[in-house]
């Protein structure tokens, strides 16, 4: 197979999968904005976006994992088009619906759909996420990961990406690996993001606790060092990883560059 990953910022991707492309979590404040990220919460960008939705090639879907100011933000809200696909939590889908976006796709948590372009497939399905842990998790957003499944043909085994969303590490979460044989490549949502002291994204602890728990192939992080709010860097991850030993393949794509996929299902 053949495909992509351009790295946005934030949470932001541009996922290209044979002839299918898909914009992840869209993000485009500037650098020294503010935005709203619930429970009268906000905070500022300390980065600019790579590119502009002005720059974005022609998409035919978006992966949402839930709806904060930090991964639809209110230039996403304006300038994407309106007919174009949103695949995310029911809650985010009602409210982008009420803001005149006309093709939205509630999925529930294991709920899938399959995009079809001649004898390609892509199948997405919803999976478990939780973006706090005990009461604060009642009062933000629903959140979900994301698994990706890209078939050239019938028979052919499928390149499974994984999308973490802003997810703690939580129990169901093992089900992911008992449902899918093998992920290919997995981009974790981490930064420690910290809300009075109380963790709502991965940490770097937390985000290689993931990456032992699902084995995928290849790791990408993302959504770290971009707002105020988080408060674990890059380093932290990487240190850790570094710490367990081998068997971790961690690539960083620096905000602006692409991760290419080759044929044999591996990471260039």
């Amino acid at each position: 197979m053949t495909g992509s990953l351009h790295f946005v910022g934030n949470a932001t991707t541009v996922l290209r999968l044979g002839p299918f492309t898909l914009l992840t979590d869209p993000n485009f404040l500037h650098r020294g904005q503010w935005t709203h990220i619930g429970q009268g919460v906000v905070t500022k960008r300390l980065t600019d976006p790579a590119i502009e939705i002005a720059d974005l090639p022609e998409l035919d879907a978006v992966v949402l994992s839930h709806l904060h100011g930090d991964h639809f933000d209110r230039v996403a809200s304006r300038e994407l088009a309106r007919d174009l696909p949103l695949f995310t939590t029911p809650h985010a889908a009602r409210r982008l619906s009420r803001k005149g976006f006309t093709e939205t796709a509630p999925l529930r948590t294991w709920e899938t759909v399959v995009l079809s372009r001649g004898a390609a497939k892509l199948t997405i399905t919803s999976l478990p996420g939780r973006h706090a842990l005990g009461a604060l998790g009642r009062l933000l957003p629903p959140v979900m990961g994301t698994m990706l499944e890209y078939r050239e043909a019938a028979g052919v085994p499928p390149f499974r990406v994984y999308l973490s969303g802003d997810t703690l590490v939580h129990p169901a979460l093992r089900q992911i690996r008992e449902r899918f044989d093998g992920i290919d490549l997995a981009v974790l949502h981490l930064g420690g993001t910290k809300v009075l002291g109380v963790l709502l994204t991965m940490d770097g602890r937390q985000g290689t606790d993931l990456m032992e728990l699902l084995a995928p192939r290849t790791t990408v992080p993302v959504h770290y060092e971009e707002y105020g709010v988080m408060k674990s860097p890059l380093s932290d991850f990487t240190a850790e990883v570094s710490r367990r030993g081998a068997g971790l393949d961690v690539q960083v794509v620096a905000r602006g560059g692409t991760l290419q996929f080759d044929r044999e299902r591996k990471a260039l």
